[in-house]
């Protein structure tokens, strides 16, 4: 790329004032707005009302309360990936754009656009690393791959399962990995997402990742069966604990004096306390598991083709009712943001269940502090059922929203991870056009048909209509706090960092740069003038991940005519500077397309002397 085509750009496109760098105290340009503070502002929305303390933190919330859908576009093109197999599991080839029906709530689609996919196991490209040059992932947008993320998640997962998980991961691993098949590895913790290994298509490196895996206490470890089934919401307190007769008389004597299971109740006020406390963890174990799920789409969201998100797991931090419930009103957003960027990246959920066969006894249980007869011991036995029934059925009701299968009471993990892995060895892709004059926000059922004897269909059972996803503008300030904290880069515009000279400034170092967008990195709308708009933003940390400095500035404008040929062929850079003092430090280099939503983004070292 010519180093005078930066300022050949800004010349010619028409930029606000505010756009222009703006250098302050300790990190170069404009410092970000500080984070706001109303959870439903943060994920897209507009503000949402928090749980008074006599509330349940967990009040069930549907997407059909919020407003009407402002879309950010005419035309929305909904695009389902199908798989298609026989009774045994063997995939379907061959089959036409007639042999398939997609409804939307009952309601049969016209099919656009159709394909039939059998992605290439081939290993990703690693291109040979330059001095001073740190690019994201960049791959044939022509060409699908199978790719499969593991994803262990420990936050979620009974301490004792998790070592058990591990070994039956190494098994898969050791035992049923295919040539060429791309497999990432991450951990999902209290402190979010973990990189244990980046792509790879060496077995030998994600066996040694696994091994170095050590477990983590799960956000629930401290809390009884009892405590998790009231914070999931099961109401444990309805019924009395007194277990006696009355003093002075036999069962059934209006005349004798009732006697209080004082034991009892003790019990039941402690297990309040524990509820309580035990639904806070469980809301930031709700948090922090969608914002992995988050980060991990953004991650895979530049490489074309059905993904699997093998998810380790021991269950869900939360209960489905229907589709369109929320887990949680403050989260409302979160929740259907994570499904329309998993959908968006054809990242399909296959949750493996790494507890294997659960029991439920209570009368087998030695952690049991409950009454060991009468209504609080049924109570408990009834708690207890519920709970393991409603999370095997979240996790079949998750993963059949984003198009995967759920795998639970079994032993044979190893088999489980591998099925995972091969459903996206063959697929179709369906695709229609959204009715975006039907503005009603909600969950939108799909359903696919095939019209052959025989088959099995899996497709992604719906998928969100609302302000937070279908307005690209509604969550900008969101997507680009997550894109910059997010350990993993975000892969949707392919971006390269370049470091350039280094002069003193005082105490300090200006660190000149340029970020360069790929030629097909961000939307320009030859519709009205070749209008643009990015937003690029940098976090400066030091090597104890301390904040030393921030970079923000926003680009917008029009595109003259004769630059456009240069944009189409070489794309777009931008330089700059940055100021800090002498050390080591990480940069976490984000842009963002305002128009399309994508994002792209890189980490980088660098050392200042």
């Amino acid at each position: 790329m010519r180093s005078g085509f930066p300022l050949t750009l800004l010349l010619i496109v028409a930029i606000s004032p505010s756009a222009w760098p703006q250098h302050g105290s300790g990190g170069g340009a404009r410092t970000p707005s500080p984070p706001v503070m109303d959870q439903g502002a943060r994920y897209g929305v507009g503000a949402v009302a928090m749980p008074t303390s006599s509330q349940n933190p967990f009040s069930i919330h549907h997407a059909e309360d919020d407003m009407k859908v402002e879309f950010s576009s005419s035309t929305v093109l909904v695009q389902v990936p199908v798989v298609v197999t026989d009774k045994s599991g063997a995939h379907i080839h061959n089959l036409n754009k007639e042999d398939f029906v997609v409804q939307e709530n009952g309601k049969e689609q016209k099919i656009n656009t159709f394909e039939e996919i059998t992605p290439v196991k081939v290993a990703l490209p690693s291109p040979p690393a330059k001095p001073k040059e740190f690019s994201n992932l960049s791959v044939d947008p022509s060409q699908p791959r199978t790719l499969s993320i593991i994803a262990i998640d420990s936050i979620n997962t009974p301490y004792l399962d998790q070592a058990y998980g591990r070994r039956q991961l190494i098994k898969y691993l050791s035992e049923n990995l295919d040539p060429g098949q791309t497999i990432g590895l991450v951990m999902i913790g209290a402190k979010g997402v973990r990189v244990l290994q980046s792509l790879t298509s060496d077995p030998a490196q994600l066996i040694a990742a696994v091994k170095k895996v050590r477990g983590e206490m799960p956000a629930m470890q401290g809390y009884d069966t009892e405590a998790r089934v009231a914070a999931a919401g099961q109401s444990a307190f309805d019924t009395p604990s007194s277990n006696s007769v009355p003093i002075g008389g036999f069962a059934g004597d209006s005349d004798a004096i009732p006697q209080i299971d004082i034991a009892g109740q003790l019990q039941d006020f402690v297990l309040k306390g524990d509820a309580i406390a035990g639904a806070y963890q469980q809301n930031l174990a709700i948090e922090t598991t969608l914002r992995a799920f988050l980060q991990i789409s953004n991650y895979v969201s530049g490489i074309p083709g059905r993904k699997a998100l093998i998810w380790a797991t021991g269950s869900f931090p939360f209960t489905i009712d229907s589709p369109s419930t929320v887990p949680g009103g403050q989260l409302t957003a979160l929740y259907e943001r994570t499904m329309a960027a998993l959908n968006q990246s054809q990242l399909s959920v296959y949750p493996v269940d790494i507890r294997g066969l659960v029991a439920n006894s209570v009368a087998g249980d030695a952690t049991y502090s409950g009454g060991k007869f009468g209504p609080q011991m049924t109570n408990a036995a009834v708690g207890r059922s519920w709970l393991q029934a409603s999370s095997l059925d979240t996790l079949r009701d998750f993963a059949a929203m984003t198009g995967g299968r759920a795998f639970y009471n079994t032993e044979d993990l190893a088999g489980s991870f591998h099925r995972a892995a091969e459903d996206a060895s063959s697929y179709y892709l369906l695709g229609y056009y959204l009715d975006t004059h039907n503005d009603k926000p909600g969950w939108r059922q799909l359903k696919v048909k095939v019209n052959k004897p025989g088959v099995e269909v899996r497709a992604r059972s719906g998928f969100f209509v609302s302000n937070a996803t279908m307005n690209v503008a509604a969550g900008r300030a969101f997507d680009e706090q997550l894109a910059l904290e997010s350990p993993i880069d975000a892969t949707s515009i392919p971006i390269t960092l370049h470091w350039l000279d280094i002069t003193p400034d005082g105490e300090k170092r200006k660190v000149g740069f340029s970020i360069a967008v790929a030629k097909d990195g961000i939307f320009i709308d030859e519709s009205a003038l070749n209008r643009f708009s990015i937003d690029l933003a940098a976090v400066v940390t030091d090597d104890k991940g301390g904040n030393a400095g921030n970079f923000s500035q926003p680009l917008q404008g029009t595109i003259k005519p004769e630059a456009m040929v240069v944009v189409k062929t070489q794309g777009i850079s931008y330089h700059n500077l940055i100021e800090v003092a002498p050390g080591k430090y990480t940069v976490h280099m984000m842009v963002r397309d305002n128009l399309s939503g994508k994002i792209g983004s890189v980490s980088a070292p660098l050392t200042v002397n």
